[in-house]
């Protein structure tokens, strides 16, 4: 199927609440960097929370990739910027610091294979084990980024590791592939109505100031979200297709 079927139609997948979608569990989402969780399922987070349910929050990269020219925030003060901006975030999402773990594997290298990806499964299938999870969500894998390609690899590998946990995948880049793309079958999963935490995640998405403003100053070629794309991710419904 063309990306310029697969996503309309990924719009308009049946609408499902949390424990359809989600059993009765707790809930792991795998971010390749520090926004993709509030961009792709923050009103998942903030529903999920909304409802008692535990959450745990693994970002994969170390979210350096941003702002590689910048003197003022060199890969260290950037990397702390960027982790610090991540708990504001999901703060405002109903997470707290200790459940998120950030694996800082190298933004725009992230391995889909080998011992670092295979580590990263394991920090995955714990998240897991610790909140009894029986949903686990990642980037899609058709997204055109290396690192959310490989975050979905690194969760096909900890898939032995996670029992009855179901697995889908959102995507953030999706709508940037050329329309001819192909993607393999039409999607299956839900839509989940997020229009009670619209301000919430858009709030969350803003916390991360130095992908959303000019924070960092000093880097003409850095990295910064399009209004568009904000809009378009922050939207009434959250998609998750069935892995």
């Amino acid at each position: 199927m063309r990306v310029a079927d697969f996503l309309p139609a990924a719009d308009h997948l049946p609408l499902a609440d949390l424990p359809t979608l989600a059993g009765d569990g707790g809930l792991v989402v795998v971010a390749p960097h520090p926004d993709d969780e509030s961009l792709g399922c923050g009103g998942l987070i903030a529903e999920a929370r909304r409802l008692g349910r535990a959450v745990r929050l693994v970002v994969v990269s170390d979210g350096c990739g941003s702002h590689t020219h910048s003197q003022s925030h060199p890969p260290e003060r950037l990397r702390a910027l960027r982790e610090a901006e991540t708990l504001r975030a999901v703060a405002l999402l109903g997470l707290a610091p200790g459940d998120v773990r950030f694996l800082r594997l190298p933004d725009a290298h992230v391995p889909s294979a080998g011992p670092e990806a295979e580590a990263a499964a394991r920090a995955v299938a714990e998240a897991a084990r610790d909140c009894a999870a029986s949903a686990v969500f990642v980037t899609w894998r058709h997204d055109p980024h290396c690192d959310h390609q490989a975050s979905a690899a690194i969760v096909r590998l900890a898939r032995p590791l996670l029992g009855a946990a179901r697995v889908y995948e959102y995507p953030v880049w999706g709508w940037t592939l050329p329309p001819d793309t192909e993607v393999g079958p039409a999607p299956q999963g839900y839509r989940l109505d997020v229009s009670a935490h619209q301000s919430a995640k858009r709030a969350a998405v803003y916390a991360h100031a130095s992908q959303t403003t000019d924070l960092i100053q000093d880097d003409p070629t850095g990295f910064r979200l399009e209004s568009a794309m904000i809009d378009r991710l922050c939207g009434p419904f959250e998609r998750f297709v069935t892995v």
